[in-house]
């Protein structure tokens, strides 16, 4: 699994001033946000739907990239902190009047909390182990929720209120996505990437200069763990329930890495590129589940063979050569 996390070098090719770099998200991603809002009115509820879809998948594969991507931890706990935002907003909306963005703010900080009592366990280790601690953590927590009764054991809960219009949580998504693209965006465009990327390149070097590890790991671990809290919230607004095996499943945690490795880790663009690839497959191929599961596969093996950096990084790649053979 650290296998995934290795980046190959990008050719170098002209770039930008540092300073227009780090402007450009600042100039384009309001407009990018503002193109979006303006298209949710002219969608069909089949649309709503998909939108809701990738809007969602966006937001946890942005958190995922935070952390794997620019941070090298490759968890495969998503699903733990996703089913503890989703289990918080269910129990916190108990009447009409009920704020739901609190709720969703709620289910965010328990999945920090969370994240933050386990950290010192998990950042004991490294490479694979790291990655199979936050694996064993997601299991546990289904364990304990499906022998809990005070949560409704293997039933779950069921939401006390009815859920917003289909609309109505697109527009959730859609603000969900643009709080996600902020925090990411600040940490990524910061001085805080520079510490981030050298504990990720050689954590036992970033000490020996000065660099406090497990601070940096910690702030990136928060922060991912609280936006994939707050899309679990949104998730179980949406579908008005929860139970263990759903909310905690292996399928969030698969599904976003997914989508960040075929799209391109720790690039900016990866998280929607990706996502958009793998909702546009699962739509063509709505009909051949088998089929679209095994080309899914393939897809997988064949990116992290032959694409280290997903699509995004493939795309950079053939941009370099083709500049470099006309200079």
């Amino acid at each position: 699994m650290s296998a995934i996390v290795s980046r190959a070098p990008v050719p170098a090719v002209p770039t930008a001033s540092p300073s227009a770099q780090r402007l450009w998200p600042w100039a384009t991603l309001p407009v990018l946000f503002i193109v979006l809002a303006a298209s949710v009115p002219l969608l069909s509820d089949y649309g709503l739907e998909i939108a809701f879809r990738l809007l969602l998948l966006i937001t946890l594969a942005e958190a995922w990239n935070l952390l794997a991507g620019y941070g090298g931890l490759v968890s495969l706990g998503t699903a733990s902190f996703f089913g503890l935002g989703a289990y918080t907003l269910t129990k916190l909306l108990s009447d009409p009047s009920d704020s739901i963005i609190l709720a969703m703010l709620a289910g965010g900080v328990v999945a920090a909390l969370m994240a933050l009592l386990v950290s010192r366990a998990v950042f004991r280790l490294r490479g694979l182990y790291f990655t199979v601690g936050t694996l064993a953590l997601a299991e546990a927590l289904r364990l304990f929720m499906v022998n809990y009764r005070g949560l409704g054991g293997a039933s779950g809960l069921f939401l006390a209120v009815d859920p917003p219009a289909q609309r109505e949580m697109v527009w959730l998504a859609l603000g969900l996505l643009a709080f996600a693209t902020l925090v990411v965006t600040l940490a990524t465009a910061t001085r805080f990437s520079i510490l981030l990327r050298a504990v990720r390149d050689d954590e036992d070097a970033a000490n020996q200069i000065g660099i406090r590890p497990f601070r940096i790991k910690l702030i990136a671990f928060l922060l991912a763990s609280t936006l994939t809290g707050m899309a679990g919230a949104l998730q179980a607004l949406k579908v008005g329930t929860v139970e263990p095996y759903g909310t905690f499943g292996i399928q969030w945690t698969v599904a976003v890495l997914s989508v960040v490795i075929i799209g391109g880790q720790g690039l900016r663009l990866g998280p929607a590129v990706g996502a958009v690839f793998l909702v546009a497959l699962s739509e063509l191929l709505a009909e051949y589940p088998a089929l679209q599961l095994a080309l899914t596969g393939a897809i997988l093996i064949g990116v992290i063979r032959l694409a280290p950096l997903g699509l995004v990084g493939l795309v950079q790649r053939l941009l370099a050569r083709k500049k470099g053979g006309t200079r």
